[in-house]
């Protein structure tokens, strides 16, 4: 009797144990949070300096969110010109 009863018991706690681990992300999922997080500019924060930027990187930060409105800009142009022009081909 003790016997079915650590089994069955046996069988639900693994049934349990291997339904709770949650799924991983996968490689293209990672690459592409990484590829986010350089385009915020969250590879300046440090340890020391986190949730902020670190002051060594400050300047860094604001040339490439210049940067990166620099070039929204432009393809905003580009697109408004596309479309005054005719539209899509």
């Amino acid at each position: 009797m003790k016997k079915i009863a650590f089994a069955i018991l046996s069988v639900a706690v693994l049934a349990a144990s291997s339904s709770a681990f949650a799924q991983g992300k996968t490689r293209a999922e990672v690459y592409q949070e990484l590829i986010e997080a350089q385009q915020n500019g969250l590879n300046y924060v440090t340890d020391a300096s986190y949730p902020d930027v670190s002051p060594v990187f400050a300047q860094q930060v604001a040339q490439h969110k210049e940067a990166l409105a620099t070039q929204a800009a432009i393809a905003g142009r580009a697109a408004s010109r596309s479309t005054q022009q005719g539209g899509v081909n």
